[in-house]
């Protein structure tokens, strides 16, 4: 097996990639994602935490798996396994559940993709990170050349794509890959908290929050303005929204659970 995931009573959805010490993708490991991302959305979770099992978070795309092949087959497998790994990036960055990831030995190729999704990463203090695709002559995937742009601006990221250099977790920190750093022996504990501690939050706010958020670099400011206003009369009315609001003024922790998320 090659993604596990398990919806627990809490609403955190733990999806963990199990393929070996570098959790390389290939065909099979990109449809268990798509499975797993499915599985997410079906079971309603209210927050989803990526982790990959072993050494390193995850390496990237199987090269023996792809030098194996050459011509139109080739092409017919990437297809395939694209298709399906950016299904579910699509699916995870279509939920109102916040994206957790803990980042342990190396995140590269599309396994940078996979952090630089989540809404929180969480890194060791000992990971590192890389493009990898164009000193192998091929070009990005995994979103990899959509969201590094938005996290650390176009020219460092033209720098980190061309030169392909290890990132040093204080470097990703400090260009706004990484969200926090930890000690790699607590590594899984604290993102395992912070998805707990998201899962009680307000899941429809979040999911709000989320679409403002990605499509702030494409709207205009006036759009976006709206946007916003439309946003938040929609929360206001919400039972989370009433929820919020009452515990507020009752000085009480406003309980979100069991708010229906509209």
């Amino acid at each position: 097996m090659r993604v596990t995931v398990e919806v627990g009573a809490d609403g955190v959805a733990r999806v963990q990639m199990c393929r070996g010490d570098g959790n390389a993708i290939d065909l099979a490991m990109a449809r268990a994602l798509l499975e797993a991302a499915r599985e997410c959305e079906r079971a309603g979770a209210r927050a989803v935490l990526l982790t990959g099992q072993g050494r390193y978070f995850c390496v990237g795309g199987d090269l023996k798996e792809f030098a194996a092949l050459s011509g139109d087959r080739l092409v017919a497998h990437l297809t395939e396994v694209t298709d399906a790994l950016h299904g579910a990036l699509r699916i995870l960055a279509g939920l109102d559940a916040p994206l957790v990831t803990a980042v342990q030995g190396s995140a590269a190729g599309a396994g940078l993709g996979l952090a630089a999704a989540a809404d929180l990463c969480f890194a060791a203090s000992d990971a590192g990170f890389t493009a990898a695709y164009t000193g192998i002559g091929y070009s990005p995937d995994a979103g990899v050349s959509w969201s590094l742009p938005r996290l650390v601006g176009p020219r460092r990221a033209m720098d980190l794509l061309l030169t392909n250099r290890r990132i040093p977790v204080a470097e990703a920190l400090d260009m706004g890959l990484v969200s926090r750093i930890v000690a790699p022996e607590r590594l899984d504990e604290e993102a395992a908290e912070a998805a707990s501690a998201l899962a009680r939050g307000a899941t429809g706010a979040y999911g709000a929050t989320r679409r403002l958020v990605a499509r702030s670099l494409s709207a205009g400011f006036g759009e976006h303005l709206d946007a916003e206003a439309r946003q938040l009369a929609a929360a206001a009315v919400s039972a989370e929204g009433r929820e919020g609001v009452a515990a507020f003024l009752a000085k009480r922790r406003p309980d979100f659970t069991h708010a229906p998320v509209p």
